[in-house]
Formats: structure tokens, sequence, C-alpha cells
């Protein structure tokens, strides 16, 4: 977090307040305090930031690492660069985290594409700020 210019962090919040406040029409806190326990990955094109994801923490949202946040802004979708942007996160985490795993909340409509990552369920979908999520690990590479 502390490489992060105040315009960067600026233009991720404004960002991430387009994607998942305003599209997704759910109102909620979008900056929390796992920003300040986490890695932070924006990609821009010809100066704009374009997608962005975070890597949490481990123990601080869940006991593994997490990945969150994940988005592409609108104008950039076209491009699907949100497997690469995912494959970065995942390959930095069990970096930083050797043989800990990941976990996430994803959004159910994701759940497939998640799992083409390697992500497997690991609980029934369930309400989180009025669109359903579900939880989901990829194991540790080293697990049997």
């Amino acid at each position: 977090m502390e490489n992060l210019s105040t315009l960067e962090f600026f233009s991720i919040i404004k960002a991430r307040e387009s994607v998942f406040v305003v599209e997704q029409q759910c109102p909620y806190q979008e900056t929390d305090d796992m920003d300040l326990h986490s890695w932070h990955l924006a990609v821009s094109i010809d100066s704009q930031l374009a997608a962005y994801v975070r890597v949490v923490d481990s123990g601080i949202k869940y006991e593994q690492p997490s990945i969150g946040r994940v988005m592409t802004v609108s104008a950039f979708r076209d491009l699907k660069i949100g497997r690469s942007l995912m494959n970065e996160a995942i390959r930095f985490t069990e970096e930083k985290y050797p043989g800990a795993g990941i976990k996430i909340g994803a959004q159910v409509y994701l759940q497939k594409f998640y799992e083409s990552l390697g992500f497997e369920a690991v609980s029934y979908p369930y309400d989180e700020d009025g669109i359903p999520h579900i939880d989901m690990v990829k194991p540790a590479i080293n697990a049997g």
C-alpha cells in the first residue's frame, strides 16, 4: 500500500466505487481497513486505470490470503484482461504465501470463471450486500 501514490490510490478507489457501488447498485462501504493490509495490482492502458485486484494478507479477512475487488473498468471489458489479472494475483499470492492456498468470496455468477483458475466452492451461496456470493478456495500448490 505504501508504494501507491495518493493519485494512484484515488484512481483505484474511484474505479472500485464506479464498478462495485454504482454499476452493481450496491451501497456499501467500499474502502475498508483491508486496503491497508493488501497488495494492490492496477493495470493501466493509455494512462487510464483499466483493471484492478487486491491480495489481502493472510489472517486479515480469512486464515488464508485472499484475492478480492477483482474488476475491469467498463471501457476495457472487451479486452478480456480479467484472466491475466487473476493469473498474476494468483502467482503473486502463491509466491508470497507458499503452501497457504487462497480463499475468495466470489460473486456466484463468476463461479465457473474461478473454477477455471483452480478454485473450488466451499460454501453454499449466501447474500453479501444484496449480491449472491460463494466462498471458494484454491488449494495450496503442494497439497496432495
